[in-house]
C-alpha cells in the first residue's frame, strides 16, 4: 500500500472519535478552498502544500461509492475547480522540489477522487524527472539541487511522489542506504547529516521524531527490519500530559510529531495503549469549534495541514 492510501486509511477511522463534530471539520475543510480550486496557506492564499492536506483531509471524511456517477456533485465540483488549479503548473517546471512532490500527489488525489474519468496528470514522467534531478550522489534526495547526502525528509517526498504517480522508485536500495546513514546510535534518525560524517558515526547526533517516524515508515515499505531501538525512542518522546515532542528538547509537544509517531508506531505493530487517553486529551485541546486542528497549544492559527494531522492521529487512537 502506498504512503498515501495507508494514512489516508488510517485517517478514515478519525469520525469514529469525532461523532456528531464530524461535519463541523468538513465545513471547515470545504472554506478553506479558493475560487480558483487551490487550498488556503495561513495567509489564505493557494499552496500546493496545504492543497495536498485539503484534498486529502475531506477525502477521509467523505465516504464515496466506487461508482463515479453516485459520487456527491459538490464533491465532483471541488475536484474539478482543484484540476483546472493544477493545471496550471503545468509539468511543475516553476516548482521547487516540495511543491513538484505535492503536485504528483495532489494529482493523484484528484483522479482518485474523480475515479472513471480520464486521467488528469498530463505530464507524470515530467513531473518524476525533475523530481529525480533532486536525488542526492548518496543515492537520497534533497531539497536542494546538488546535494551530496540525502535527508529523511526527501526521501519520503520523493517514494511518495512515484507511487502517486504510479510510477517505480529507481534503484530504491540506494535510498534505503541513504537512510541507514542517518541512524543514529540510540535508534533514532536525524533528518540530514554533515557531508563529512561517516556513516554510523553519529554519536552526538540529537534524533528527531519526524525524521524517525518518516525513516521506519520508509524502510518499512522496502521490507527491511527496524530496530526496537526506534520503537523504544519514540515512546520516550511522549509528553507526560500527552502528545509527542518533535525531539528530546522540546519545551511542549506538537501535533505533527504526535500523528507521525502513532503512525510509525503502528507500523511496527507496538503497543500504545498505555498513553491514548493522554493522546486523545492533547488532540482534543488543539480542535476548535470552527472544525480545525491548531499544530500546538502556543498555535493561534488553523490550516489544512493541521487538520488533517489531526484526523490521522485520532484514527490511531481509534483503534
Amino acid at each position: 500500500m502506498s504512503l498515501r492510501l495507508e494514512m489516508l486509511q488510517v485517517a478514515r477511522l478519525a469520525p469514529k472519535l469525532l461523532g456528531e463534530s464530524a461535519h463541523l471539520v468538513r465545513r471547515f475543510l470545504i472554506r478553506q478552498q479558493n475560487e480558483d480550486g487551490g487550498f488556503k496557506d495561513r495567509t489564505g492564499r493557494s499552496d500546493l502544500y496545504y492543497t495536498v492536506f485539503g484534498l486529502d483531509a475531506l477525502a477521509a471524511l467523505e465516504v464515496q461509492s466506487p461508482k463515479p456517477d453516485a459520487s456527491s456533485p459538490d464533491t465532483l465540483e471541488r475536484l474539478a475547480r482543484t484540476s483546472a488549479y493544477l493545471q496550471g503548473f503545468g509539468d511543475g517546471e516553476n516548482l521547487d522540489f516540495v511543491h513538484l512532490c505535492c503536485l504528483a500527489r495532489a494529482w493523484s488525489a484528484t483522479t482518485a477522487g474523480m475515479a472513471g474519468l480520464p486521467e488528469l496528470c498530463r505530464a507524470p514522467k515530467e513531473i518524476l524527472r525533475r523530481i529525480e534531478s533532486f536525488r542526492s550522489d548518496d543515492g537520497g534526495y534533497h531539497l536542494a539541487l546538488g546535494s551530496d547526502v540525502g535527508t529523511a525528509y526527501g526521501c519520503f517526498l520523493a517514494l511518495g511522489a512515484y507511487q502517486d504517480l504510479k510510477a517505480k522508485l529507481p534503484e530504491p536500495i540506494l535510498l534505503a542506504q541513504c537512510l541507514r546513514s542517518l541512524e543514529t546510535p540510540d535508534g533514532a534518525w536525524i533528518n540530514e547529516r554533515h557531508p563529512q560524517q561517516a556513516i554510523g558515526h553519529l554519536p552526538s547526533a540529537i534524533g528527531s521524531t519526524n525524521a524517525t517516524a518518516a525513516a521506519v515508515t520508509l524502510l518499512r515499505q522496502f521490507n527491511l527490519p527496524v530496530s526496537r531501538a526506534a520503537a523504544d525512542w519514540l515512546l520516550a518522546r511522549c509528553h507526560p500530559q500527552g502528545g509527542f515532542l518533535a525531539a528530546p528538547q522540546a519545551p511542549i509537544p506538537d501535533l505533527l510529531s504526535t500523528a507521525t509517531a502513532l503512525h510509525a508506531l503502528a507500523g511496527m505493530e507496538v503497543d500504545f495503549a498505555p498513553i491514548k487517553e493522554s493522546c486523545l486529551d492533547f488532540v482534543d485541546s488543539l480542535w476548535t469549534n470552527e472544525g480545525g486542528f491548531h499544530g500546538n497549544w502556543s498555535d493561534d492559527a488553523l490550516d489544512c495541514e493541521y487538520t488533517f494531522y489531526g484526523l490521522l492521529a485520532l484514527g490511531h487512537l481509534s483503534l
